[in-house]
């Protein structure tokens, strides 16, 4: 079972370059029950979108943004979403007092996925690769 990371969903969402193919090869021959994303990914994707909005400059920029939201909507409403639950939170605390130094998204990521014993596909090795007992694999 693997969670989709941010880094490789905005991949997935671009469908375009060498990196798509790569992914889009490597997921066709699994089942798409072993693909999950995790709601942290909605919140990041959600927060990045909310920013272009307020800095759109003009009515173009709104409604490009507020498009981005609506299909950001439409792609987690066929995922399969992995909660922030309460495992996951005992896990991000126990890594953030052992100072492992990633994003705080990230790790509630790496959270999430040593709760439920997932493999993290994403392109940012560095930053996962510190989190001990992590599985991590970047598809691109």
């Amino acid at each position: 079972m693997f969670i989709i990371d941010t880094d490789h969903i905005g991949v997935l969402q671009r469908q375009t370059g060498s990196h798509y193919q790569r992914l889009s090869q490597r997921i066709a021959g699994h089942s798409q029950t072993d693909f999950y994303v995790a709601i942290v990914s909605f919140h990041e994707q959600i927060l990045g979108w909310n920013a272009y909005i307020a800095r759109a400059k003009d009515q173009t920029g709104v409604v490009r943004g507020y498009g981005r939201l609506e299909k950001i909507l439409n792609d987690f409403s066929r995922s399969q979403v992995l909660p922030f639950d309460e495992a996951a939170a005992d896990i991000f605390g126990d890594l953030r007092n052992r100072k492992i130094r990633i994003g705080t998204m990230d790790l509630r990521i790496a959270a999430i996925a040593l709760a439920t014993g997932m493999t993290v596909l994403s392109r940012n090795l560095v930053d996962f690769q510190r989190v001990p007992n992590l599985n991590i694999e970047d598809w691109t």
